[in-house]
């Protein structure tokens, strides 16, 4: 959609929890020295301002990672923290990675990364950011997951993050997964979701879990509303390939956002 900017729920604890899961892959699949490739198809502008205006009108960064507490959940070594501290060393102490700059501080010079962004002022936002590290694709997305699957290098990973502000992305979501996995099959896969009031997302996991992926797992967490009325009262991660030790960090998260 491209009226959806994030800018307005940057840094909120469904941000914290699938960020922080992200890093934690990146960083696992890094630690080989193969190179890889790393594939977003919604990545919007890959950097938020916590003190600007848009986090201030919906206070979702302060009742996510400014919320007292929370960035203590991360060691100084984990990916996550290295990734906040990475942007905020060069952007000041308000500034927020998105997706894309948590892929750029995170992985290696030979490591490859697309990015897929049709909202013409988030793709200049992004151009300004990390243009010279990352190829910026003005397209769909889901169009440029089939397209550049298998990707040189073969290794690696996808994260697949649309708005969901429409109805119909849940039912292409399973299709387009088990497409992706058909044609990458070593790819990891990483499908977010929100999870709102109406369990939406029910119907989406159960036709994901009949196309019997390998390695196939779902991982939720479930957190207070940021404001009252607020729809959005947990995320999730459906993970195909999922890297080894992501399912324990997965676990750790989940008791950390029981306790809000």
């Amino acid at each position: 959609m491209l009226s959806y900017q994030h800018a307005y729920h940057a840094g909120n604890l469904a941000d914290v929890w699938k960020h922080a899961l992200l890093a934690s892959m990146l960083a696992r699949l890094a630690d080989k020295p193969k190179p890889l490739s790393y594939i977003e198809t919604h990545a919007g502008r890959g950097l938020y301002a916590l003190d600007g205006p848009e986090a201030a009108r919906t206070g979702e960064a302060a009742a996510g990672i400014l919320r007292p507490g929370v960035a203590d959940w991360f060691a100084t070594d984990h990916p996550y923290a290295r990734a906040l501290a990475a942007t905020r060393a060069v952007h000041g102490p308000a500034a927020y990675p998105g997706s894309p700059q948590i892929a750029a501080a995170l992985l290696r010079p030979d490591d490859t990364i697309h990015l897929a962004e049709l909202h013409p002022a988030e793709r200049a936002a992004l151009t300004d950011t990390i243009g010279r590290r990352a190829t910026i694709h003005a397209t769909d997305g889901l169009a440029l997951a089939l397209s550049l699957t298998p990707p040189t290098p073969r290794r690696g990973m996808m994260l697949i993050d649309p708005s969901w502000e429409v109805k119909s992305d849940y039912d292409r979501m399973p299709a387009l997964v088990a497409q992706v996995h058909r044609r990458w099959n070593v790819g990891v896969i990483a499908l977010w979701y929100p999870v709102l009031a109406d369990a939406r997302h029910r119907a989406m996991l159960d036709a994901l879990a009949a196309h019997a992926l390998p390695g196939f797992a779902v991982h939720e967490v479930r957190f207070p509303p940021a404001r009252r009325g607020h729809g959005m009262t947990g995320a999730g991660l459906a993970m195909v390939n999922a890297p080894f030790g992501v399912d324990a960090e997965a676990a750790r998260l989940k008791g950390l956002f029981a306790t809000l």
